[in-house]
């Protein structure tokens, strides 16, 4: 394994790749990159799918099949998707083995369309959950409002959850209250919570993109306000799975719900290519990287020990200077969140478009 990636690795931060396709299961590139750069799990998303599915050849029979079969659109993009994410999770089982369920995961997204409908979000978790029917599986579920009810239900049923698009501090307060809510339904109806993991996806680059085109060109907040933002929910984190509340649960044999790095490629070019790796270096945390970032890491990344902990004040000082800039932090992570989801809806118009131009081309 590359030194870089095994010093991140051994400072307690799981690399994920962010990305999966037919390709890379079938020519043995994924389980390359489990062997060789340390990948502990994968994360999907439509667009991901939609760029697989539009690049190459691999689904062309699995096409041909369902739509001999009389499968409808919705119905073929389920079996296509689920079909990679099982076969996934398949390369990464002796990961999840190995780590007695901590890594090995491969996530799969609800559709984005159900985000704002609590019900239809849980009954689609529980059909994505059976039909992959692998234990290193996380189901995907957006940090909405709506969406907070229906990680707690999903997540007392037993499924294990990746929350995704989580960009204010106060949401996810809330996504930690809904998993500690579910692992206490799930006690409740004697589930084995030890076999409940669960992972928050906080999303970086992006708050830095917003911020940064309120800023002046030659202003020092500029770049600071992802990582100030990330850092104070690693605190949270501390604070709430040091709690009373969950030390009794897992005293039953819950896990705690890790923070996961998200959206960590650097889109200014006028940053380090991996600052939101090395600056978010903690244990316990997750970082799913795009391959750009992780082949840039293993270049170059540095890893300098914990760049975490210890920096909670400046965090909470580069916050209050924005502030004072007249930048509200409430207004950009609504905004955030709200572009978040378009962006989700978006894909997955485009995923089922290439999807239907797969089906006529059958």
């Amino acid at each position: 394994m590359n030194d870089r990636l095994q010093a991140l690795a051994d400072a307690g931060v799981s690399i994920w790749l962010d990305d999966l396709s037919r390709e890379r299961i079938e020519t043995g590139n994924l389980a390359s990159l489990v062997a060789d750069s340390g990948i502990v799990g994968v994360t999907t998303n439509p667009t991901i799918f939609a760029s697989a599915i539009a690049e190459g050849e691999r689904y062309a029979d699995q096409v041909k099949t369902l739509k001999e079969s009389g499968s409808d659109l919705t119905t073929t993009v389920f079996e296509l998707t689920t079909t990679d994410v099982q076969q996934g999770c398949d390369i990464l089982r002796p990961v999840y083995d190995a780590t007695g369920g901590v890594d090995g995961r491969v996530s799969i997204e609800v559709d984005p369309d159900l985000a704002r409908d609590t019900d239809a979000t849980v009954a689609l978790a529980r059909r994505l959950w059976d039909r992959v029917d692998r234990p290193n599986l996380l189901i995907k579920i957006p940090a909405t409002v709506e969406g907070l009810p229906a990680i707690a239900a999903t997540i007392a049923d037993g499924i294990s959850v990746n929350v995704t698009l989580i960009f204010s501090l106060d949401r996810y307060r809330g996504v930690m209250d809904a998993y500690l809510y579910g692992l206490e339904q799930a006690a409740a109806s004697d589930h084995d919570l030890s076999s409940i993991y669960s992972v928050a996806s906080f999303f970086v680059s992006r708050v830095d993109s917003e911020v940064d085109g309120r800023l002046d060109e030659d202003s020092p907040l500029r770049g600071k306000a992802a990582i100030a933002n990330a850092r104070l929910a690693y605190e949270a984190y501390e604070e709430v799975f040091g709690s009373d509340r969950f030390a009794a649960l897992a005293a039953k044999g819950a896990n705690p719900q890790r923070p996961l790095w998200a959206s960590t490629g650097v889109k200014d070019p006028a940053y380090p290519d991996t600052m939101y790796v090395s600056e978010l270096v903690v244990d316990n945390t997750v970082n799913t990287m795009p391959e750009k970032t992780l082949q840039a890491f293993a270049d170059h990344g540095e890893v300098s020990g914990d760049t975490v902990h210890g920096t909670y004040d400046a965090a909470r000082q580069v916050i209050a200077d924005l502030e004072a800039q007249g930048i509200s932090y409430d207004e950009v992570v609504e905004k955030l969140e709200n572009e978040g989801l378009e962006k989700f809806e978006t894909s997955w118009n485009e995923l089922l478009e290439t999807v239907s131009a797969e089906i006529d081309k059958a």
